[in-house]
């Protein structure tokens, strides 16, 4: 069974620096309060960390 994580936009990206806009789109969060679910890898992690004031995120079983 492969682990997955629910990524949410939680807060706005307005006013953040370019390096945080591109790892957002990135990981398909491009409007506020969107899920996206992505597999849970170490590339995935970091992304999430540079830019953990802005999302919230939540570990999935599927």
């Amino acid at each position: 069974m492969e682990r997955k994580l629910r990524i949410t936009l939680v807060k706005s990206y307005i006013g953040r620096p370019e390096k945080h806009r591109r790892i957002l789109r990135g990981m398909g969060l491009t409007r506020l309060n969107r899920a996206v679910v992505l597999k849970d890898t170490p590339q995935i992690r970091g992304m999430v960390n540079k830019v953990c004031h802005l999302v919230k995120m939540e570990e999935v079983k599927e």
